[in-house]
């Protein structure tokens, strides 16, 4: 049996912050910001939401969609950059919450390739059979890191969350292959400096086209696919051209790419399973579909899956 995904859940604010609600804030125009990133509005946790209360509710329908309950749990990981306090883990305050008594929590640190980074550790787990069934959420509340007067990044960022249950599926489905990769040289690119949130924009987006697209050829190949055989691209919503540059790298149709920039922008560790959470829900991704997960982000680092949908 392989590691696979048994359950699904998301979790996004109430409160949408459009591109002219920026307009009214800072020296930018929709028209701007929807044709250099294909954003066209954002989702914002208020004051009183943070990390984990976001990953919470994202936990909670991940179980529930897996038929499962906080007690089948053996392990919990969350991918963030932005945890309430730098401990206890996110990991740790939602395992209390859930009633998850006495298995192993962490958080996992590789910024927008963090989910990537928690469902391939996850899948190691499962192989090994110490562990069965393992939460994995990505989650983060970029707006208390993002710097309002910074017009080049501010635009980009939104909050949010969503999780999946990973454990045992039948021969066949759950991860077919992986990569994961990093060079700490880039760091200097992209980082948090004291409160807020640096971004060198044309180094990253150079490192991010050159590296999705070889990360998510190597996966294809690592799993004895050809690029024919891949349903869907779930690439990090970063930036639509980004995007774009790793599904021609597939030499993919432009309807098997899977867009959610346009609504929730750039949510770090949270937005591919935000997009593939969007996708199963409205039924776009099938039992069998073949995907392929790539990420990118600070560290520099980066993360792909080839998986089979289904249990």
């Amino acid at each position: 049996m392989g590691a696979g995904v048994l359950g699904i859940g998301k979790f996004v604010p109430d409160r949408v912050l459009t591109n002219f609600d920026l307009e009214k804030m800072m020296d930018t125009s929709d028209e701007w910001i929807r044709t250099r990133t294909g954003i066209e509005e954002r989702r914002i946790a208020d004051d009183d939401i943070d990390t984990s209360d976001m990953a919470y509710e994202a936990a909670k329908r991940a179980l529930d969609d897996a038929g499962l309950t906080a007690e089948d749990l053996d392990m919990i990981m969350v991918a963030t950059v932005t945890p309430d306090q730098p401990f206890p883990s996110v990991a740790c305050m939602i395992q209390e919450r859930l009633g998850a008594r006495n298995i192993a929590a962490m958080d996992v640190s590789a910024a927008c390739a963090g989910f990537m980074y928690g469902m391939i550790t996850a899948k190691q787990f499962i192989d090994s059979q110490s562990h069965k069934n393992i939460l994995v959420v990505g989650v983060e509340k970029l707006s208390k890191i993002t710097n309002w007067e910074d017009r080049s990044t501010a635009v980009l960022f939104g909050d949010g969350a969503a999780a999946v249950v990973m454990g045992p599926v039948s021969e066949g489905k759950g991860v077919l292959s992986f990569e994961l990769g990093s060079d700490g040289s880039g760091g200097k690119h992209l980082y948090q400096d004291g409160p807020l949130l640096v971004m060198n924009g044309r180094e990253v987006y150079k490192f991010a086209v050159r590296q999705m697209g070889e990360s998510a050829v190597n996966v294809v190949e690592k799993a004895g696919l050809s690029k024919e055989d891949i349903d869907y691209l779930i690439p990090h919503q970063a930036n639509i051209r980004i995007m774009e540059a790793s599904r021609q790298r597939l030499e993919m149709p432009e309807e098997k790419l899977i867009k959610t920039i346009h609504k929730y922008g750039n949510t770090s560790s949270s937005s591919i399973p935000l997009a593939l959470a969007d996708s199963v829900e409205n039924g776009t991704i099938e039992d069998g579909d073949i995907l392929v997960l790539v990420g990118f982000g600070g560290g520099l680092t980066w993360g792909a899956v080839a998986l089979r949908w289904g249990k």
